[in-house]
């Protein structure tokens, strides 16, 4: 028999029990479409914070206290006070490849104005952090070097402030008075709405102010709570992190072979670290979803081999007519096939369906190609795989005993 013919009594033999062929079906529907939507869904989760990294800047280093060892201890980061303003000075004025650095001291208390309150937190920077994390400014101006010299009590709002202290985001806020921690501060400026990241933050629920102002008025320290600089270009930003621990490591006496009392991270490094955490937690979604293939496999070789019994009869007139074991085998390897990619593209349409319902509740979800095609070539796979056992025992049937099958 040729592949046509083939081809056509499958379909038949298929056709003929529809209903029997879709709940054979339905294990690989189901799996296709778990795995498609979680690949969707992961997808869409690593290009989303891809994305919201991107909007602070690629070229950007973020320095922090590291944990030091103390009596065998090693010490909370949180707690250490490693960044001075020596270093700021040091980085500023001997670290050529650094473009812009923002020394940073953060508070988080209640903000008042008149009869309203609400809880913010205040971010202590110099006039670069606006360019280093790309904000943007919508009315008004951004505070100077002069404000940063006199400890200005001078500060920018975000939007979400202005919706809580004035009640409407568009409020004209400008040259108003409010008060953190009772240390009163005027608003120069507002920022522009950024809303809500990945992680559920309400990025507009801030107030920026010069960094002296907020060290030596509100958190009454010494030391930076960390630095963010910003490299020439992005390829360099491994050659700026050696030259910004060089100067670091002086500043800070370190020896030859001691640990280092602070840590660097590039925008890079952390765009790499949280797709590979969520590589790893989509790896264990779609593992979970493709035990559904497994069993549906096991559930089409299970419907083939009674099927096999079934048409005894057939498959013994068959071979009396001179159809040879082979063709019998390829028979119902071409079944067990189509039945399977039939699943499968069900099984597509209903994970393109899931994650448009995934989409249009909130949760970023993109479809990647690649796990279209994945799905058909495992869905073929497991045609083969589980047709083969009911093939084999088609294509060894005895003709005669099989024509006097009852």
């Amino acid at each position: 028999m040729n592949l046509k013919n083939l081809l056509k009594v499958a379909l038949t033999a298929i056709m003929s029990n529809k209903w029997r062929t879709f709940l054979s079906t339905l294990g690989i529907i189901i799996g296709v479409a778990a795995v498609i939507t979680m690949m969707a869904i992961g997808q869409g989760s690593k290009d989303s914070i891809r994305a919201d990294l991107q909007k602070w800047g690629t070229n950007l280093l973020t320095v922090r206290p590291g944990g030091e060892m103390r009596g065998g201890v090693r010490l909370d980061p949180s707690a250490m006070q490693t960044l001075k303003q020596a270093d700021y000075e040091a980085i500023r004025d001997g670290a050529s490849l650094i473009t812009r650095i923002s020394p940073e001291v953060t508070s988080g208390g209640q903000v008042i104005y008149g009869a309203k309150n609400t809880n913010s937190t205040m971010y202590g920077e110099s006039p670069d952090y606006m360019t280093i994390k790309l904000w943007d400014i919508e009315s008004g101006q951004c505070f100077n070097e002069e404000d940063v010299r006199k400890n200005a009590k001078v500060c920018l709002v975000g939007k979400t402030v202005v919706q809580e202290l004035f009640g409407d985001k568009n409020a004209n806020c400008i040259g108003k008075v409010i008060r953190f921690k009772s240390i009163p501060f005027r608003i120069i400026g507002v920022l522009k709405g950024k809303g809500y990241n990945n992680w559920g933050m309400d990025q507009d629920n801030v107030i920026i102010a010069p960094y002296t102002t907020v060290m030596k008025r509100i958190a009454a320290q010494t030391h930076f709570n960390s630095f963010n600089l910003s490299v020439m270009t992005e390829d360099l930003s491994n050659d700026a992190i050696e030259q910004v621990s060089k100067i670091l490591r002086i500043n800070h006496k370190i020896k030859e072979g001691g640990d280092d009392d602070f840590n660097i991270r590039s925008q890079q490094e952390m765009m790499e670290t949280m797709s590979s955490t969520m590589d790893t937690l989509q790896t264990v979604l779609v593992v979970a979803a493709a035990f559904s293939l497994l069993v549906a496999g096991i559930g089409i070789m299970n419907i083939m081999l009674v099927s096999v019994t079934e048409r005894t009869r057939e498959i013994g007139l068959r071979m009396s007519v001179g159809a040879r074991g082979r063709d019998i085998s390829r028979q119902f390897l071409i079944e067990s096939v189509m039945i399977s990619l039939s699943g499968g593209l069900l099984g597509v349409g209903l994970g393109y369906l899931f994650t448009w319902i995934a989409h249009s509740i909130g949760f970023p979800a993109t479809v990647p190609l690649w796990s279209v095609l994945v799905s058909f070539g495992v869905c073929a796979c497991i045609g083969l795989v589980f047709g083969i056992i009911p093939a084999r025992k088609a294509a060894r049937l005895d003709p005669i005993e099989a024509l006097r099958y009852e």
